[in-house]
């Protein structure tokens, strides 16, 4: 198993693994690279991930997979060639290339690429340890630990499901510019959920963390121990809480994961492809003012250590802070390579995809909401009815109207100004672009998400972070049992 310590860069790790020199790299990726080609490059990768889970007082399952692969990409005007091979020979590189060349319906003669490597612009997570270099027996220690801390918790707790995933992904981005970059991504996540039973009701709260971490972010400061609490705690108010109201009402969103509300229906919408393709709520709205003076957005996929961070997207362009909309008005959009030229706007390093079998496309990375004047305390007293929401459970979103529904697993009434009657069952319904709009305060406490996130766009899933200050909604419809 590859330590910190003796992990090699990734350049030299796949030409040694498959048996490549620079100069073959160079003739298949010129080959790509055919004369009526505009772009094209390879995306290597090795990765190797373990996850264990824990339920009824048993640790059922554990496993640890290696993946390994290529895919080849050819893009011709709007046209994108993709081939991938879990194979990474000589052989197979040239099938792909042709494969994807024939998808794209351009060919010609090969182009002459001196491929040489360049150093990641960014190194955002560097580790003393590697995650998996942790033993088992370890992280089966910590699953019986937080089963043994959320049971004493409260006699009402009968059942715990928690997970621990991590994960090390090699990859290794080669481009017909002659760039070959290389990346080692760690990452580490835990998962808790407590089962509450009281007088035959039953209830449920859930609760996690993790990033681009050494696994002793897990420990330190107890912080599993937080994770198993706060999951816990979640499950028994929710044995006592009122059915939600419903009905059109002030809405105060608290900090930090409720940010996933702010991902799903305004995010995705600021994603480049669905901007050129003028399919977004957003589009053709540069310059324009779609929100709150007060609401200023950003996507930052530079923060040291988070979940949606990366040195390099999956296109080998240096991730980077991108204002999406300030104070009110839309400024920008995430890019990839495809979308930034027929646009004709700069990279912005949000080119992602899952795994080498899939192509690249427009995706967020950390995005989150600057943090204003007003104090929570203020926001909180400002509202005489209304709904108080914490965390969040599902959602959706129709990225063309931007219509949404989320499930607020974590909310309270606010009743006088003060924060009253915890409340189960409460969705909330709006509009992304109307909701902006309709953002009367904004607090002072930005927080970003524990790190549990995980985007899914087009079949591809991939990890993301999130961020929000406490803000106020003035009127935002609330679906619920009880008539507000």
């Amino acid at each position: 198993m590859m330590t910190a310590a003796s992990t090699p860069a990734p350049a030299q790790f796949f030409l040694e693994r498959f048996g490549l020199t620079e100069r073959m790299l160079e003739q298949i990726v010129g080959t790509a690279a055919a004369r009526r080609a505009d772009y094209a490059d390879l995306y290597f990768e090795f990765s190797t991930s373990q996850s264990l889970s824990l339920e009824d007082g048993i640790v059922k399952s554990a496993s640890q997979h290696v993946t390994q692969g290529v895919g080849v990409r050819v893009v011709a005007g709007e046209k994108t060639g993709y081939a991938y091979s879990d194979e990474v020979t000589v052989d197979s590189l040239q099938l792909a290339t042709r494969t994807a060349q024939a998808i794209a319906q351009e060919s010609g003669d090969t182009r002459a690429v001196a491929v040489h490597t360049a150093a990641p612009a960014h190194d955002l997570y560097t580790l003393t340890r590697m995650p998996l270099d942790v033993q088992v027996a370890d992280k089966v220690d910590l699953l019986n630990r937080i089963d043994i801390a959320a049971r004493r918790h409260d006699a009402r707790i009968k059942n715990v499901m928690a997970s621990i995933g991590v994960e090390q992904k090699l990859v290794l981005i080669v481009s017909a510019t002659g760039a070959v970059v290389g990346d080692v991504q760690p990452l580490v996540r835990l998962n808790v959920t407590c089962i509450a039973e009281e007088a035959g009701k039953r209830q449920q709260g859930t609760y996690g963390g993790g990033g681009r971490v050494d696994y002793t972010f897990l420990l330190d400061d107890d912080r599993y121990l937080r994770f198993t609490r706060t999951a816990a705690d979640q499950a028994l108010r929710n044995l006592h809480a009122a059915d939600a109201p419903a009905g059109t009402m002030p809405v105060v969103v608290g900090p930090g994961w409720p940010g996933v509300l702010l991902h799903e229906a305004i995010g995705h919408g600021l994603e480049a492809d669905f901007n050129r393709k003028k399919v977004s709520a957003f589009s053709e709205l540069l310059g324009k003012q779609v929100a709150s003076p007060l609401c200023t957005v950003v996507d930052d996929g530079t923060i040291a250590n988070r979940r949606g961070s990366l040195n390099v997207d999956d296109e080998g362009t240096p991730t980077s802070r991108t204002v999406l909309i300030e104070k009110g008005i839309l400024r920008g959009y995430l890019q990839d390579r495809l979308n930034a030229r027929l646009m004709g706007m700069p990279l912005t390093g949000n080119g992602r995809r899952e795994s080498f079998a899939h192509i690249p496309m427009p995706r967020m990375t950390n995005t989150f909401m600057l943090a204003g004047d007003a104090t929570p305390d203020e926001i909180i007293r400002s509202v005489d009815r209304g709904l108080y929401a914490v965390y969040f459970g599902g959602g959706q979103v129709d990225i063309t109207s931007g219509k949404f529904v989320f499930s607020a697993s974590e909310a309270y009434l606010i009743e006088g100004g003060k924060i009253t009657q915890p409340v189960k069952g409460a969705m909330l319904i709006g509009n992304g672009p109307d909701v902006l709009k309709r953002i009367s305060m904004v607090g002072n406490d930005l927080q970003l998400d524990e790190g549990i996130g995980t985007c899914g766009k087009d079949g591809q899933s991939v990890p993301v972070g999130v961020g929000l200050p406490t803000v106020r909604i003035d009127a935002l419809t609330v679906g619920g049992t009880q008539a507000a």
